[in-house]
């Protein structure tokens, strides 16, 4: 028996497509990429209607991303639609916030609705082992800068700013 439920995360797991009618369930998520499920009706639905399910309000004062596929972000203006069966869009973050920053990590780039993210963030959104890797700040001109798990890299100055991710070495006593 099939669930009335239709989990948009297994059917991309299992490589099937999302069926014509729902209700859908779907992964919202905030800054420190912690997602909580939902479930809506509407196989199309708006910015505005992420927002409403995150109890983002108001709604003005929020942005929502959509993470792609291939694990990029792109931001859901509160009018625009995005298709949960063609988009195979199962996960949202929601920022308190009025803008976005732009940030390189690994070579790809990154939209984040917040002016900080956390070293943990990073490397949940690099895809690495939490406790194999390490992340670090490219400075030009001087010596990188290791971001711990709760350090707070800035993301609102000029320029993009640029991560890198790589194993963390260790010796043995």
């Amino acid at each position: 028996m099939t669930s009335p439920i239709e989990d948009v995360q297994d059917a991309a797991r299992d490589g099937r497509a999302v069926r014509d009618h729902g209700p859908y369930r779907i992964a919202i998520g905030n800054d420190k990429l912690d997602y909580h499920q939902v479930v809506i009706d509407d196989r199309v639905p708006t910015g505005l209607q992420i927002l409403e399910l995150a109890n983002a309000r108001p709604a003005d004062e929020h942005i929502v991303f959509q993470m792609l596929a291939n694990g990029l972000l792109e931001e859901l203006r509160p009018d625009e639609t995005t298709d949960l069966r063609t988009a195979r869009v199962e996960k949202f973050l929601v920022f308190k916030s009025d803008r976005s920053f732009r940030l390189e990590l690994d070579g790809r780039v990154f939209e984040w609705g917040g002016t900080f993210i956390s070293g943990l963030t990073l490397k949940k959104l690099a895809q690495v082992d939490p406790a194999e890797y390490g992340v670090w700040l490219e400075v030009r001109g001087s010596e990188d800068r290791a971001i711990g798990n709760t350090d707070l890299a800035d993301l609102s100055a000029q320029g993009i700013e640029r991560f890198f991710t790589g194993i963390v070495k260790t010796t043995e006593g």
